[in-house]
């Protein structure tokens, strides 16, 4: 791990300093009592035994009383440490968890749109836990084993300095062999991290689009294309599963064989007089205490590898910087009048060299009511994408009120500007939530009155709770034009000053597009309004139509102005006219 990284791996103990210095102080007196108990065992089968019997009777239970207090207190320790320790895993995964769900939120939609949405849960869910278990059990393991290898070493050498040699020759060759197959490990663990983030994003793909793979009756083809993931995904664990199989049964061996070589061995010295049996007794006692701390390592070099490929998962989304961001001077829009303009601006998305808006100029009066038709691909969505910075200008400028928008903080931008999309987003819970999603502090009574100017007020008391119906996942429960109503009283909530009409009523059915077109006429008084129009029949009443083509604004005027020049915009009415 790089040194930044360490360092910024360790900052997440911070604030959490004393619960991790108690954790350690009980990991180390667990330890420290582990040591102790076959030392009392020791004396008692080397001298107290030996002993009158009512002298030696009365010191074996002294002895018991004082090994079932370190017992007691072993547990304590043991309870310590997995609790608390636990708990601060947590609470460090939460921290994390904030985090990157934070950094999340200041990507712009350049990254988004060259991801996969369960790959980013996986991030924030999968990885995160096994990162969680790394910071609790990581420094405890370590400290553990370090007590009881070196702690029973020492006692070993004391008792017989060449049994203990003995064993301990076998520990190279058990940490060569670890290492070996820890690299491996640590290779097959990031892949399958790869893999099942591809496969959170095959299932999140497969479970949004659901009505689409029923309607088409493709559920078969949806199982095909999940074994293929999933196939793969098993591929890669079948690599992980034989290393880590060759690695917990190559050291299970090591230790077994610790144990053997210490038996036979020792059973030589007794034969030789070179031991008593009860050092060799004592020694078996504390083979485990010295084989154990290396299993624990052993698990920890797999915790290890899990938690550090999910932690270089996590800082790879963080080292993602924002492509747009606020300036150091930004300021805050507090109140637009909603006067833009285009300067020059030219615009290509960042994996595309094709050029999506070339030397746009444009004066968009405060209050004025704008239409941009054109047809599929000319750059009518992605010119109202970068009033709010939703992408920002490869060049030129664009300006609100005479100030470069650049100059404004990102939030109080877009807090002077309402959206309303074709595709409408509708957030699991309330009707009542759904709004006030537009101002979150707002009152009931105002999102009562957003509803009514919405015309959504009727069919809103018509739900079985009213203004406390849960409406499902993206708002599945209502029909399109009840969910783009709602979409509209969240603006009208929101109270912007300028507002983008994304082709708001293009997928409505002619009844449903009246009523939200009276919606939306409603919303657009006397602000800063840009209309993206499928329907060309819906914008009639606009005070400038903009006539977008490849080469830029082609045409422009009022809706009768168009008609009489017999352009493009009056061979797209005609067409519309002739199809309907």
């Amino acid at each position: 791990m790089k040194k930044e990284n360490l360092k910024k791996f360790l900052s997440y103990y911070r604030p959490y300093k004393k619960i991790f210095a108690a954790d350690m102080f009980f990991a180390c007196l667990g330890a420290a009592v582990t040591l102790i108990i076959p030392l009392i065992i020791r004396y008692i089968t080397s001298d107290v035994i030996y002993r009158e019997m009512e002298e030696s009777l009365h010191t074996i239970l002294i002895l018991t009383g004082i090994m079932a207090a370190l017992i007691i207190l072993e547990f304590y320790c043991n309870y310590f440490i997995a609790y608390y320790g636990h708990i601060m895993g947590a609470k460090m995964e939460y921290n994390m968890r904030n985090e990157i769900f934070a950094h999340y939120q200041r990507l712009s939609f350049s990254f988004f749109d060259n991801q996969k949405v369960g790959q980013l849960m996986s991030r924030v869910t999968n990885d995160l836990f096994d990162i969680s278990e790394l910071f609790h059990h990581g420094p405890e393991d370590i400290v553990i084993s370090i007590i009881k290898l070196a702690g029973s070493f020492t006692i070993l050498l004391t008792i017989n300095w060449r049994l203990a040699l003995v064993a301990f020759a076998v520990v190279p060759l058990m940490l060569a062999y670890a290492f070996y197959f820890n690299v491996r490990m640590k290779r097959a663990f990031v892949k399958n991290r790869a893999r099942i983030a591809d496969i959170n994003a095959q299932i999140e793909d497969n479970l949004s689009g659901i009505r689409v793979v029923k309607s088409f009756a493709n559920e078969e083809m949806e199982m095909d294309k999940f074994r293929v993931g999933n196939n793969r995904f098993v591929e890669s664990k079948r690599e992980s599963y034989r290393y880590m199989g060759l690695y917990h049964s190559g050291l299970g061996a090591f230790t077994t064989f610790i144990s053997v070589i210490v038996i036979a061995t020792g059973a030589v010295f007794i034969t030789r007089s070179i031991i008593s049996v009860t050092d060799l007794i004592t020694f078996l006692l504390y083979i485990n205490n010295f084989t154990e701390p290396i299993k624990k390592l052993i698990s920890f070099t797999e915790q290890f590898q899990n938690g550090a490929s999910g932690y270089t998962r996590f800082l790879e989304i963080l080292e993602i910087h924002p492509d747009i961001e606020d300036k150091p001077d930004a300021k805050e829009l507090l109140k637009a009048k909603g006067d833009i303009s285009f300067e020059n601006v030219f615009f290509h998305y960042e994996d595309h060299s094709e050029t999506v808006l070339s030397n746009l100029n444009l004066h968009v009066n405060a209050g004025e009511y704008i239409a941009l038709v054109g047809t599929s691909g000319v750059g009518k969505s992605t010119l109202c994408s970068l009033i709010p910075r939703f992408y920002d200008v490869s060049s030129g400028r664009i300006l609100l009120d005479g100030t470069d928008i650049r100059d404004y903080t990102l939030k109080s931008l877009r807090n002077n500007i309402g959206i309303v999309q074709q595709d409408v987003y509708l957030f699991t819970g309330s009707v009542m939530d759904n709004i006030r999603y537009g101002r979150p502090g707002a009152t009931d009574a105002e999102i009562v009155a957003a509803a009514q100017n919405a015309n959504a007020h009727e069919f809103i008391m018509n739900l079985p709770e009213g203004y406390d119906t849960n409406i499902g996942q993206r708002g599945v429960k209502l029909s399109g034009g009840q969910k783009q109503r709602l979409s509209i009283a969240r603006v009208f909530l929101k109270n912007p000053p300028v507002l983008i009409f994304d082709e708001a009523t293009s997928a409505l059915d002619n009844e449903s597009e009246k009523v939200v077109q009276e919606s939306l006429e409603k919303l657009a008084r006397n602000r800063t309004t840009f209309v993206i129009a499928h329907r060309l029949s819906t914008i009639r009443n606009a005070e400038k139509i903009l006539v977008l083509s490849e080469n830029g604004i082609a045409e422009s005027g009022t809706h009768e102005e168009l008609l009489s020049r017999n352009g493009i915009y009056a061979d797209l009415y005609q067409l519309q006219f002739r199809t309907r």
